[in-house]
């Protein structure tokens, strides 16, 4: 399936803004009522959209305030963006490692990557694991620290029994052109605390919005965030039946969700490639499954060489290291077609392998 999909939903509303002329104003009615289906969708009373993901990232810490020379922990396994946006304010990155089993920022290193300098966790949810939230809180309250929660590939995801992208003091969405809810490009800012929506509206006001999503965007995002949860169930089950179908498929293993009432979503399915028993490289073991339509492709790769002027280093980040050198991310555009393609996926997987 291509992406962003034929949705006849978005069609109407285009052709409705584009009747109106609302699609080229400054201040139309989509945007507002973007933002205020976004704090009902996560039960926040602020949403505030913004031009990007990765600048929602950093307007988050800038809201918080983090300021230049304060130290941010993030996982040394995540999107290149994250590092860069903790740059950005002045302030330095602290690279923790991740858990093994799913790739996700480890919550049971934290304190010992905590120094004095440390004022803010920027925690991930990728390749559809899922951080064990009340862990990282429990550790940023106990030494006075503020939590950022990226639900850029997890818009929709429930993590021990709550929407993630509710547990921290702030949250980030992104709209970019492949993600889950899409407008080419766009963000937004997720926050129940009135102080850090103010300090955004005002590095972003600067005679107008400096950074901002269109009205044409919002208009697109509307019809899709009504559809959110039930194109999620889609998408779970159907990775469901495709791990199922890769079960005897030793070197390509899924990542592990948290063992108790999390429900992730799936942006990317992230699969562990092990070279070793594959008796092939992941290079070439994704160029076969590309041969046979499959879109899937390598992960990130991760912060493990940056050096010690630009970042801190808690660890040795082993799990970093082999996340970078052995990820794999399936695209979601796949999972909402029906069981019979997904059949044929799981089948030409199978296929790349074995060549």
């Amino acid at each position: 399936m291509p992406w962003p999909p034929d949705d006849p939903e978005v069609r109407q509303a285009l052709e409705a803004a584009l009747a109106d002329g609302s699609w080229g104003q400054y201040h139309g009615p989509h945007v507002s009522r973007l933002a205020e289906a976004l704090a009902g969708f996560f039960a926040l009373p602020y949403a505030y959209p913004c031009c990007s993901g990765t600048f929602a990232v950093e307007l988050a810490l800038r809201s918080l305030p983090v300021e230049a020379g304060d130290e941010v922990l993030l996982a040394g396994y995540d999107f290149p963006g994250n590092f860069k946006a903790v740059e950005a304010i002045g302030a330095r990155p602290v690279l923790v490692d991740v858990d093994p089993l799913n790739w996700n920022m480890d919550d049971r290193l934290l304190s010992a990557a905590i120094g004095p300098h440390t004022r803010a966790v920027l925690v991930s949810h990728l390749h559809g694991g899922l951080v064990r939230m009340s862990a990282v809180l429990e550790t940023a309250e106990r030494h006075g620290l503020s939590v950022v929660e990226d639900v850029c590939q997890a818009p929709g995801a429930v993590v021990e029994g709550r929407l993630a992208g509710t547990w921290g003091d702030v949250a980030v969405l992104s709209f970019g052109g492949s993600k889950l809810l899409t407008a080419g490009r766009g963000g937004a800012l997720l926050t129940r605390r009135p102080d850090v929506h103010q300090r955004a509206k005002v590095f972003c006001e600067q005679g107008n919005h400096a950074f901002p999503l269109s009205e044409l965007q919002a208009t697109v995002l509307l019809p899709q965030l009504a559809k959110l949860r039930e194109r999620n169930s889609r998408r779970f089950a159907a990775t469901q039946r495709l791990v199922e179908s890769l079960q005897s498929l030793r070197s390509l293993r899924p990542l592990e969700k948290l063992p108790d009432s999390s429900i992730p979503v799936f942006y990317k399915v992230g699969f562990r490639y092990d070279t070793v028993g594959a008796g092939r490289s992941r290079a070439e073991f994704i160029a076969a499954a590309q041969a046979e339509g499959v879109p899937i492709d390598s992960g990130f790769r991760g912060f493990v060489l940056r050096g010690e002027k630009r970042c801190r280093v808690s660890g040795d980040l082993s799990g970093c290291r082999l996340a970078a050198e052995s990820a794999l991310g399936l695209h979601h555009s796949v999972l909402l077609e029906p069981d019979e393609t997904i059949d044929r996926l799981a089948a030409a997987l199978l296929k790349a392998a074995a060549e």
